[in-house]
């Protein structure tokens, strides 16, 4: 069981995160909004990933601090149970779009839950 989120898991570039914004899919269950996009073949076992929690909702980023933390760890911890077919994404931008910060067992809950509809998927 791999719970770790090494840098290789990370998504960077400023052209692969334009293009993920640009030809993704996307699901929305609150607090969360997920864009991905499906590899045309697969090579890796889990997908690079973007957190994101906007400027706009969270001045301080103490605050967009605290919860990219929280939301990482989840992911970090769900993410062998979620991930197990053959067809995952290969790309995975997670955006925070609630209005209050919010404990880390709600978000672990809604995160698992939004990451198995795209598991199924």
């Amino acid at each position: 069981m791999d719970q770790t989120f090494p840098k290789s898991e990370r998504l960077t570039g400023k052209k692969s995160i334009q293009e993920l914004f640009t030809k993704s899919s996307s699901v929305f269950l609150f607090p969360f909004k997920i864009l991905y996009t499906f590899p045309e073949t697969s090579t890796e076992k889990y997908p690079r990933v973007l957190i994101s929690v906007p400027k706009r909702r969270f001045s301080k980023a103490v605050h967009r601090n605290k919860l990219k933390r929280r939301i990482r760890e989840a992911y970090r911890l769900h993410k062998s149970a979620i991930f197990t077919s053959d067809t995952n994404p290969d790309r995975l931008a997670i955006i925070y779009v609630g209005k209050e910060i919010s404990d880390f067992h709600f978000l672990e809950k809604k995160l698992t839950a939004v990451l198995q509809k795209i598991g199924k998927k």
